[in-house]
């Protein structure tokens, strides 16, 4: 929404090595279907066949292209709201659940997207910040539409803040009014108040989850690549974000059969590196069926490649970065075969300042 604060790199590995892991598609150990586990992948999407807008949007062949597979490909799409009541309660999922969500209420997403995935049957939830709504923005949808999407059974309506601000960058106070006031303008507009949350960019940071966790939403949801997962943190659960460039068939699929690398004791916790060391110290502790295949485990950082891995035992790997993160959004993606093609996955998104921050 507008101009960012910071650049933003795509999320995941680079387009090499999504090359490379599909290859691996071929030449992978053969395993047994995993059993029903409480997981499932997430989407997000922002605009569609909007051609100007390219690192934000997903040309309509590729759409097409996805709803075909969603719709064929022996997937489950469930509604985010039951994938994130099964995840906090540790019911089992079917295998290769996923969950179709949209920031930003586009007026691509009323006249474009929403006709197809109603077509095809498939549920969706729709992140909304209230203010551009408010003021009649041209690229966005009115009241008006978001209630015609609000009458569907097949869409929910998410909250996304106010204006779509920075929310690590703001005060608890400062953020706590963001969602007061677009709740107000939820129950005025559209008779509900949302129950799932987005965070504007997907960026977190311990003192927004904080307040998003206080404000009585069930479920919140960033922008870094994985499966969601029981013993995750529901208010910062993991989706992979589609555009242009990462919405080909290759890729989307890699990530509609991704399995989750359980990941637990995760350093630095708060995704917000102001004022901690930068490279971060990163560090996590693997649990599941991941510890059979440590010595596979690889990782990769923005702008980096490859991490080097420091295995430390029961489970517990640590990153060594090679130089800083710039100002901005960085991320890292650590993946672990699974067999027949599938792989493990956790991803970690970052913020870091701007030095006079």
């Amino acid at each position: 929404m507008g101009r960012a604060v910071f650049n933003a790199a795509m999320p995941g590995p680079s387009r090499s090595r999504y090359r490379a892991l599909a290859a691996a598609l071929v030449c992978a150990a053969p395993a047994a279907a995993p059993a029903a586990e409480p997981s499932a992948v997430v989407f997000v999407y922002h605009r569609f066949g909007e051609d100007a807008h390219p690192s934000t949007n997903t040309r309509l062949d590729q759409l097409a292209a996805h709803i075909e597979e969603l719709a064929g490909g022996g997937y489950t799409v469930l509604p985010l709201a039951d994938i994130a009541a099964a995840v906090r309660s540790g019911r089992a999922l079917p295998d290769r659940t996923v969950g179709i969500s949209i920031d930003d209420a586009y007026r691509s997403v009323h006249d474009a997207a929403w006709p197809r995935f109603r077509a095809a049957g498939l549920p969706f939830t729709l992140f909304v910040a209230t203010d551009p709504i408010d003021r009649g923005f041209a690229s966005y949808m009115g009241w008006d539409g978001l209630r015609a999407l609000a009458a569907d059974p097949l869409v929910d309506i998410g909250s996304q803040t106010a204006s779509h601000p920075h929310m690590p960058l703001l005060s608890p106070a400062r953020n706590r009014a963001e969602i007061e006031k677009s709740n107000a303008r939820f129950a005025a507009e559209l008779g509900l108040r949302p129950a799932l949350f987005a965070y504007p960019y997907g960026e977190a940071s311990l003192a927004a989850r904080r307040v998003v966790a206080g404000s009585g939403f069930a479920a919140a949801f960033g922008q870094h690549s994985g499966a969601v997962h029981r013993g995750g943190d529901a208010f910062y659960m993991p989706r992979f974000a589609l555009n242009e460039a990462y919405g080909g068939m290759e890729r989307f699929r890699l990530a509609a059969n991704a399995l989750p690398l359980e990941a637990m004791r995760i350093v630095p916790a708060d995704p917000y590196l102001a004022g901690g060391p930068n490279p971060p110290e990163i560090a996590f502790t693997l649990r599941g069926a991941a510890l059979a295949r440590l010595d596979a485990l690889a990782c990769y950082a923005s702008g980096q490649g490859r991490a080097a891995l420091a295995h430390e035992g029961r489970g517990r790997v640590r990153l060594r970065l090679a130089r800083p993160f710039p100002p901005g959004r960085a991320r890292v993606n650590c993946t672990v075969p699974a067999g027949n093609g599938r792989w493990r996955w956790f991803g970690r998104q970052f913020l870091v300042p701007e030095p006079d921050r």
